[in-house]
């Protein structure tokens, strides 16, 4: 008797779809690479882009960082969908040409858009990032996983090929990041790297379809048609930067620089960086001083020591230089040392707003918190302090830590001026005076009656010392300048901190406390 299975017949097997050919596993670690790499790339440049625009704060660095993961995460998972799908030796070419595109319109795209939609507003801030990071992300990180299903030809070794490939993705994003900080940004203007980057992409694709397309002996799907729309799309990207407005000058390591005459007075130039008007000089008079916290600085200067006298002042921050000017022009023989981070701005200013480095002015480049460690202690009469990162004091010049190396720095009768721009409700202003004042015995503050009301946005200067200050004959100079400066001191300056927060280097923060409510 026949068993009871050997009556069944079993129905035949389905014929399992061929498998797409495996890349070699040089190109497929390079692809991963340089896809990665580009990444970063794109989002350590976008900085640069948005920041003549938005600003360059703890937001918008927020942003940008958040829109690239985001970009990765949907491009991963997107490739990963597409692979399972698609045949992805098809899709690889295709996704770097894709990408070299919208990296070259990305520049056209985000100045056009820069100029709609400038501001600090958050809306504006993550539209302008997405618009510079998204879509090229999204279609790098779309890459790794086409490569990834070509690589799993042995289901043995699925960990091995995975976590390969990961690695090597990361160590292209780790290099992508320390070679664009480290050199690229210093060495290249933004639309450079990115057309490098575009290009570079766009012939890493195209190589790849003519090599792939050899070894399947067949043409790539795609009809011509739309490969002369990707590739005219292409040149019209490329095109719009040269017709698109351009926010810059000179592109420093950490500005959009530009300087631009006054229309009113042929010798005054305005340096403007990241599009905000940062310092006025006037080239012919340096003790002209435009903007009033200027001139409630040289105000303070005057009258905190006799007219004519000599000064050792430090100052963080350089822009225009127009301080130092001023006080050389008004005290013959003052020392001036500068701390400026931006080296570019030093060689910009002695081109173009007549900063001339000698016995009564030296620039040292560098972080002013590094710098003021290495000064002695009591050896400067005036410390000025206007650094800014866009219209923000950078968190770390604004702690109490930084406070008492000033104060360490200051001889006892001296004065410590800083510049300070806040916005109703004037949360930050607060802080600071409150964080001065827990290391100077003796804090004022002069700004616009309409500021200090809580009214409009303003500059502020603090004005501190171990020293009583003399705060009638400030009063004084202030009327005499006609602007509707107040001094606040004593009972109305504890009245006005109220209980604000103290900044330290372990709590600072800066950029929040800038937001308005």
């Amino acid at each position: 008797m026949s068993s009871p299975s050997s009556d069944v017949t079993a129905p035949p097997a389905m014929p399992e779809r061929p498998s797409a050919r495996a890349l070699p596993n040089g190109l497929a670690a390079f692809l991963v690479f340089f896809s990665s790499g580009a990444v970063l790339v794109l989002e350590t440049v976008a900085l640069r882009l948005v920041g003549p625009y938005v600003g360059v704060t703890l937001q918008v660095t927020s942003s940008v960082i958040g829109i690239a993961l985001a970009a990765i995460a949907y491009g991963a998972w997107s490739g990963g969908w597409l692979a399972d799908r698609r045949n992805p030796r098809t899709l690889l070419a295709p996704a770097l040409v894709l990408a070299g595109i919208a990296t070259a319109v990305t520049l056209p795209v985000v100045r056009y858009a820069g100029e709609v939609l400038r501001g600090g507003a958050a809306t504006a801030i993550l539209l302008l990032v997405a618009l510079a990071v998204f879509v090229p992300a999204a279609l790098l990180a779309a890459v790794t996983p086409l490569v990834v299903k070509l690589q799993l030809a042995d289901l043995r070794r699925t960990g091995q090929v995975v976590g390969r490939l990961s690695g090597i993705g990361t160590l292209g994003g780790i290099t992508a990041t320390l070679g664009t900080g480290f050199v690229l940004v210093a060495a290249l203007p933004s639309t450079v790297i990115l057309f490098a980057l575009a290009a570079s992409l766009g012939l890493t694709g195209l190589g790849l379809g003519v090599w792939l397309r050899r070894q399947d002996r067949a043409e790539l799907p795609g009809p011509a048609r739309a490969k002369v729309a990707l590739a005219v799309l292409g040149l019209v990207g490329a095109g719009l930067t040269t017709v698109a407005p351009n926010p810059c000058d000179i592109e420093t390591a950490y500005h959009c620089a530009s300087v631009e005459t006054d229309p009113g007075r042929g010798s005054g130039r305005t340096l403007l960086l990241n599009s905000a008007q940062h310092s006025y000089v006037d080239l012919a008079d340096p003790t002209h001083l435009e903007y009033a916290y200027t001139r409630w600085i040289g105000a303070v200067a005057d009258v905190v020591a006799p007219a004519g006298q000599r000064l050792d002042a430090l100052h963080l921050g350089g822009g225009g230089f127009t301080v130092p000017r001023y006080l050389t022009a008004t005290r013959p023989g003052t020392d001036n040392v500068v701390f400026e981070i931006d080296g570019g701005l030093v060689e910009l200013g002695e081109r173009e707003l007549g900063v001339r480095q000698g016995p009564d002015l030296r620039a040292v480049v560098g972080d002013a918190r590094m710098l003021v460690a290495g000064e002695a202690t009591d050896s400067r009469d005036l410390v000025v302090g206007d650094a800014f990162g866009h219209l923000v004091v950078p968190w770390h010049l604004a702690t109490r830590e930084m406070a008492a190396e000033i104060r360490r720095v200051t001889r006892p009768g001296g004065v410590y001026v800083q510049n300070v721009i806040d916005y109703p409700p004037l949360r930050f202003i607060r802080s600071e005076l409150a964080t001065v004042a827990a290391e100077f015995r003796h804090v004022a503050v002069i700004a616009p009656a309409a500021a200090l009301a809580g009214q409009e946005g303003a500059n502020f200067l603090i004005v501190a010392s171990d020293a009583p200050l003399p705060l009638d004959a400030i009063r004084d100079r202030l009327v005499d300048l006609r602007e509707g400066a107040t001094l606040l001191a004593g009972a109305e300056l504890t009245a006005f901190v109220g209980g604000a927060l103290v900044l330290t280097d372990d709590y600072a923060p800066v950029d929040q406390l800038l937001a308005t409510a």
